[in-house]
């Protein structure tokens, strides 16, 4: 069979093997800004330590370099990270979105790997971050994966968001192009970033 010779009936039959039960209901705590934290049981000094600890002892959009247009959450850069790629699989986030359309990180298949967003949190908590994938194949949805990334204060450094190992698909019926859809988003429904991007698996990283 030639590569990419997949039926749909096949595609339905691994859409529904990878269909996962709804997430569990979970409840987002109350938006609180950074200083209302820091002016918390301002009088116990081990909780104020604690607290500058976690979120640095005076964070302002000029101490921390940003712009005040400059979104709360910046998603920078995604990264396959795979053991045995001969070459670094890196999309830089801060680009042009659309060029990636264009083109696809080649995957062997089988081989084992993880997904790390970089993203940096400028002014306010966010709580409740989530990595959502939406894998298509010929135009069909075959996966849905949701990750969570969890609750960020700012700070000048990046954070790095790392995905459970994964494993490529295998067999003459999983070579192909994957076109997949990926979103950063939190509790409250803020679309932080929304990207999409393909990936080729084939026999070999250079087949």
């Amino acid at each position: 069979m030639a590569e990419d010779e997949v039926t749909p009936e096949q595609l339905a039959a691994i859409a529904a093997e990878n269909e996962e039960p709804e997430p569990v209901n979970y409840k987002a705590p109350a938006q609180k800004t950074v200083k209302e934290i820091h002016e918390l049981d301002k009088d116990d000094e081990s909780l104020r330590k604690y607290k500058e600890a976690l979120l640095g002892s005076g964070v302002t959009e000029a101490g921390n370099g940003v712009y005040p247009s400059a979104p709360n959450v910046q998603v920078t850069r995604m990264t396959l990270i795979c053991e045995s790629a001969p070459n670094p699989l890196v999309l830089d986030l801060q680009g042009d979105l659309e060029a990636f359309k264009k083109q696809a990180f080649v995957l062997k298949e089988g081989v084992e790997y993880k997904i790390k967003i970089s993203f940096k949190v400028n002014r306010e908590i966010v709580s409740g971050l989530k990595y959502v994938q939406q894998t298509y194949r010929k135009g069909m949805k075959i996966d849905t994966s949701d990750y969570m990334v969890g609750s960020y204060g700012p700070r000048p450094a990046e954070y790095d968001f790392l995905t459970t190992m994964e494993e490529a698909p295998k067999g003459v019926l999983a070579r192909g192009n994957y076109v997949i859809k990926s979103k950063f988003t939190d509790d409250d429904k803020h679309d932080h970033l929304s990207w999409e991007w393909n990936l080729n698996i084939k026999k070999d990283w250079k087949d």
